[in-house]
């Protein structure tokens, strides 16, 4: 019941969120959690993976009737357009040494029978009906982890839209310095204050400068793009992202995040090679199974109708109930060598196990050590760039002033612009493995 409130839940929030615009123009206003939810319900990933959840219980059903009553009815009708004549001895017929043909049968025959059949006794389908019932969990935690999976992508895909249109913002604004620079420096030049050089080189900078833009905006759009894959929209739906940089970073609380316990067992990719373990055990008792009997039982009832004319068949019933045992003896070793395949399969997923649990365990503490460093690289670069402004803007006074060169001032903007950039990576490196925490942690 609570899946299905939570999948009413999501459709409804979809829905909103697709019909939220006047006249249902094709533009999708999202947060990063609107956009999860939303992908969870659109997602061709995530849409298989339920795919496969549904086709996982109905597999669990196919087993389990294997072992439930089955009954089955058959009839048949014949008309013997020439009956079967053989020779009989003479002696029958008082003709000793004579060989007399005679016509045995009914031109009709008609028959139908119903037979109902039941396994009492087999032990690898009742392995197999616990096998399928394992395969039907897995097939809801690889879809657990499909929409983490997501979840991780679309966030990832939103943050890098957001940074890049940030790294926009401040290319724009330092375009329009740098032409504000550009027309002084002409205005200088015509006074004699400066030389040709000087604004030879504020072109060169600028022309630079437009040409980083140019190629961020397309950089822009295919992100764009990636996100609306994610999401499972057409190329032409408009995006717009209701969140901001400043929004998302103070939402960051590291300590708490670094406070918070990690259980490895409860960790979507440990249960799933536990769940392999658990499959490979249940193949090894099925393989050993192999060589118990199997019991059978079975009901049927029918009747046998015959007679020269349609209307004047002659009806005799019939009814046998039985039971049926089959026992392997002897298969030339087949089953000894899958025994032992069964076996060393189990051995392997044991290994596996252990090994993801150790994977886990070392990841953990290399995404706590990369989520500090992240922050401190954040706020050492967000200083940085300040920093960085204030060397640029002094420069820039001084070049106004004829106190400084076009080449100190051109060293001084790249620094400038280095800044930024390094800026923008800090900011999305500490996003994204704050992401990569939060899905160790089962937070998304």
């Amino acid at each position: 019941m609570k899946r299905i409130l939570y999948t009413l839940t999501a459709f409804l929030a979809a829905g909103g969120i697709l019909f939220s615009t006047p006249g249902n123009s094709g533009e999708l206003k999202l947060s990063v959690r609107e956009a999860q939810d939303y992908a969870l319900m659109n997602n061709r990933m995530v849409l298989a993976a339920k795919s496969d959840v549904q086709a996982s219980r109905a597999a669990v059903w196919e087993t389990i009737s294997a072992a439930l009553p089955q009954v089955s009815a058959s009839g048949s009708f014949m008309d013997n357009l020439k009956l079967m004549t053989t020779l009989l001895p003479g002696d029958f017929f008082g003709q000793p040494g004579e060989k007399i043909p005679v016509t045995f049968g009914t031109q009709f025959n008609s028959s139908g029978s119903v037979e109902a059949s039941m396994l009492l006794f087999n032990a690898p389908l009742y392995i197999g009906i616990e096998t399928s019932r394992l395969a039907s969990r897995l097939s809801r935690e690889n879809l657990l982890k499909s929409e983490l999976d997501t979840k991780e992508s679309v966030s990832s895909a939103y943050y890098l839209i957001l940074i890049s249109e940030k790294s926009l913002k401040l290319l724009n604004e330092n375009i329009d310095d740098l032409r504000e620079t550009l027309r002084s420096t002409r205005a200088m030049y015509e006074v004699g204050m400066a030389e040709a050089t000087d604004v030879d080189q504020m072109i060169s900078n600028v022309t630079m400068i437009e040409n980083s833009r140019s190629s961020l905006e397309r950089t822009i759009e295919l992100n764009y793009n990636l996100l609306r894959f994610q999401l499972g929209i057409s190329p032409e739906t408009v995006i717009v992202l209701t969140e901001t940089l400043e929004s998302l970073t103070e939402r960051i609380d590291v300590d708490a995040l670094l406070s918070q316990e990690f259980d490895h067992t409860r960790n979507v990719d440990f249960r799933l090679v536990e769940g392999q373990e658990m499959i490979s055990s249940l193949a090894l008792k099925s393989q050993k199974a192999s060589v118990l009997p199997t019991l059978a039982g079975f009901y049927n009832y029918g009747t046998n109708g015959m007679g020269d004319k349609l209307s004047e068949l002659t009806w005799f019933p019939n009814s046998m109930v039985g039971l049926q045992v089959s026992v392997p003896i002897f298969a030339s070793g087949q089953r000894y060598a899958s025994i032992i395949r069964a076996r060393l399969n189990l051995e392997k997923a044991k290994t596996t196990k252990e090994m993801v649990a150790e994977q886990l365990l070392i990841q953990e503490k290399q995404l706590r050590y990369n989520l500090v460093n992240a922050n401190l690289q954040y706020k050492s670069q967000l200083d940085n760039i300040e920093v960085s402004k204030r060397i640029y803007a002094s420069v820039e006074n001084k070049y106004k002033q004829g106190m400084a060169s076009s080449l100190e001032l051109t060293q001084a903007n790249s620094q400038y612009i280095q800044a930024e950039n390094n800026y923008v990576t800090a900011l999305m490196n500490l996003l994204q493995t704050k992401v990569a925490l939060d899905k160790l942690l089962n937070n998304l």
